[in-house]
């Protein structure tokens, strides 16, 4: 009888793959490079199942060290942290609506991308971790809002601000005092943006938010009974995880508050988590007045996103926006 062959290591799945071509985040990480630049990843790193250097993505210290490594390395950002239990984001992935909003921009700019502090941009619900405000500053020099209806994810944010030379001339942040309201109240008089973005809440409550998390574990393999996880993946509170009528309310209520401000801001955008929610966005833009949608579909690794951008003027006034006739 001939000798069994050893099994098969499992095939290694794409890592990253199909991000936008200016994301600094393709191929594997490099953990060497990235211990280098901070040691204290040494501790989280793990070997997974396909043979390769990682992190486990369950401990929330882990991947709290692991975005912290990420920013320092790609990004120059020498201090960043989150209180406990705040969301902690996946970096490529929001690298990317970066990249693609940047790519719309020029679009209306004859194919340039527009860099610099004359692009001024407004990150609604920008959170403790402050991400899309430091990417966006770091890629491509512009000035952001970033605006919370919460006083604790706000003082983070600025803490982090406050804590890398240089960023509190780039980025100023707002807490938005009406938790019923999106851009009322937050958007002063003759003030102008050239986009907003945004990452609405996906669940309608917080018993939703929970067996979301619970499922995404069960379906990774990771629900070992001798072993206590964390009650949400990547960490989140109550604002950043669920609201009532969960992201279609939301975005519905963005759009609806966006006509009102439609001379304000060049692009409105915002992610859709959920593609059964866009015919209703759809449906809402129309009714809003919108003059131009577009939906750009984004990949990282097997997950797949997408964002919608809406615009409330007509392709002339959008070039003069931006400073081309």
């Amino acid at each position: 009888m001939p000798a069994k062959r050893p099994p098969k290591p499992p095939a290694s799945p794409t890592e990253k793959g199909q991000l936008h071509p200016r994301n600094r985040h393709q191929g594997r990480y490099d953990f060497p490079a990235l211990i280098k630049a901070s040691p204290e990843l040494a501790a989280f790193v793990i070997i997974n199942p396909y043979g390769n250097q990682s992190i486990d993505f369950a401990n929330p210290a882990a991947v709290k060290v692991f975005n912290r490594a990420l920013l320092k390395q790609f990004y120059g950002i020498a201090h960043w942290d989150i209180p406990a239990d705040y969301l902690c984001p996946p970096i490529p992935g929001r690298a990317d609506y970066l990249h693609y909003l940047a790519d719309l921009l020029a679009s209306d700019n004859g194919g340039e991308t527009p860099r610099g502090a004359a692009v001024n941009a407004l990150d609604i619900g920008v959170g403790a971790n402050c991400i899309y405000p430091l990417l966006g500053t770091c890629e491509y020099g512009w000035r952001f809002v970033g605006a919370d209806i919460a006083p604790k994810a706000i003082a983070s944010a600025r803490a982090i601000v406050q804590s890398n030379p240089g960023l509190s001339e780039q980025i100023e942040l707002r807490l938005q005092p009406d938790a019923g309201h999106i851009f009322v109240g937050l958007l002063r008089p003759g003030e102008r943006f050239a986009l907003t973005m945004c990452n609405p809440p996906f669940h309608a409550s917080a018993d939703e938010a929970t067996s979301g998390s619970k499922r995404k574990w069960r379906n990774l393999g990771k629900l070992d009974p001798k072993r206590k996880l964390p009650v949400l993946n990547f960490g989140g509170q109550a604002a950043e995880l669920w609201c009532p009528g969960g992201e279609a309310a939301f975005v519905a209520r963005l759009i609806r508050e966006s006509a009102e401000h439609a001379e304000q801001v060049l692009w409105f955008s915002t992610l859709i988590s959920k593609s059964g929610n866009l015919p209703g966005v759809y449906v809402a833009l129309k009714k809003a007045g919108a003059l131009e949608t577009r939906t750009v579909e984004m990949s990282q690794g097997q997950k797949q996103s997408r964002f919608v951008a809406w615009t409330f003027l007509n392709s002339e006034q959008r070039q003069g926006w931006l400073g081309t006739r």
